[in-house]
């Protein structure tokens, strides 16, 4: 049984950099699949009678579950299997992007991309753990590099592969991209994926969970519906005291809770919050930028949807080349000087990129977009 176990080891070792590749490829997906739908906004406007405020919603409500089950599906996959808890998440997202072709009106649309974003939680937890399982410490930085620095990658390739699709297909093209990739990874997975869990399997927290999408639900809603309703109406104001108070619950009952969902202590850490704070405002103005841009490009410069992704290409060119350096650039330099450098290089590319206007060449914008 031992010489059985560890022939299973050694075969899971050989095999670390193609479980990389699957895992690496059901990353891109979900991260695409955030970004995809970008640059087909000003075509669902047209084809869907979309609305400013729909378009936020069919974007906020992916993000909006995906980041309020995230904690949640990576306690599921720890405790019943990571393997499990990635074929679900490929399945469930493969089949929602399937429903969101079918989409009629908005609100079909937004519904599909919740149920994405659900996929997408099992998915993202699952397939760092499963890295971290398969790849030795020595090794582990680099894997987890590339596994980043795809990420990054796979959130400017979205517009590209969308505007492609746009210019040859309809729009609901950008949603069937994803099935034969859920496909590929889903049978790449069978072979090459091995079954891990964590032995200790702490207890679940259902309860932060609810309160964590509920409470960030309602502040995106505020947000949101502001500029329709007005900022001092009283739904805005509603939707902000019930935020408020909703996530103050939230962070005492993670506090008071023996196996919270996210540990609120860890913010103590000077390191972990000022980590966590600076991926927050990165991927925070990535993805507004994003959001912008992309109808900037198309509305006011008149580009075509696969003009106006291909025009993100040196975001997504930089990243490729960047991200995978990053844990040799800390290593070398250290974690403050490189945060804080990040930090500093993103804002300057933000200011130079909030001075672009109607009649700016794309030599700024490209400058920006590296920067």
């Amino acid at each position: 049984m031992r010489s059985k176990a560890l022939m299973d080891q050694e075969v899971i070792h050989r095999r670390r950099w193609w479980t990389l590749s699957v895992l690496c490829l059901s990353l891109v997906m979900i991260i695409v699949g955030n970004t995809v739908l970008n640059v087909a906004l000003p075509t669902l406007v047209r084809e869907l009678q979309a609305t400013s405020t729909d378009l936020q919603w069919m974007v906020d409500a992916y993000a909006l579950v995906f980041a309020g089950l995230l904690l949640t599906c990576g306690a599921l996959g720890d405790r019943f299997g990571r393997k499990g808890a990635l074929v679900a998440g490929l399945v469930i997202f493969g089949v929602a992007s399937a429903l969101s072709t079918l989409a009629t009106t908005p609100g079909h649309l937004i519904v599909a991309r919740a149920v994405m974003g659900a996929g997408a939680a099992l998915v993202m937890p699952a397939t760092l753990s499963i890295l971290t399982n398969v790849f030795p410490p020595r090794e582990r930085g680099r894997a987890i590099a590339i596994w980043a620095g795809l990420s990054g990658a796979g959130a400017a390739i979205g517009p590209i592969a969308g505007g492609w699709l746009l210019e040859h297909f309809w729009w609901g093209s950008v949603f069937l991209l994803n099935v034969p990739v859920v496909i590929a990874a889903l049978l790449g997975g069978r072979w090459l994926v091995p079954t891990s869990r964590d032995p200790s399997e702490a207890p679940l927290d259902p309860v932060g969970a609810t309160l964590s999408i509920v409470g960030l639900g309602a502040l995106l809603y505020g947000i949101i519906e502001a500029p329709t309703h007005g900022w001092s109406s009283g739904t805005t104001i509603v939707a902000f005291i019930a935020a408020s108070a909703v996530l103050f619950a939230f962070a005492l009952w993670e506090l008071k809770s023996d196996h919270p969902m996210l540990d609120l202590r860890y913010f103590r850490d000077r390191r972990f919050s000022t980590a966590s704070g600076a991926i927050t405002l990165v991927f925070f103005a990535m993805f507004g930028t994003f959001f912008l841009l992309t109808q900037y490009l198309q509305t006011v410069k008149g580009y075509s949807p696969f003009e106006a992704g291909l025009l993100t290409l040196p975001l997504a060119l930089t990243l490729m080349l960047v991200a995978p350096q990053s844990a040799r650039i800390v290593e070398r330099f250290g974690v403050k000087r490189v945060v804080a450098t990040g930090l500093s290089v993103v804002s300057l590319g933000l200011v130079i990129l909030s001075t672009i206007g109607a009649d700016s060449g794309y030599g700024i914008l490209a400058l920006s977009l590296v920067i």
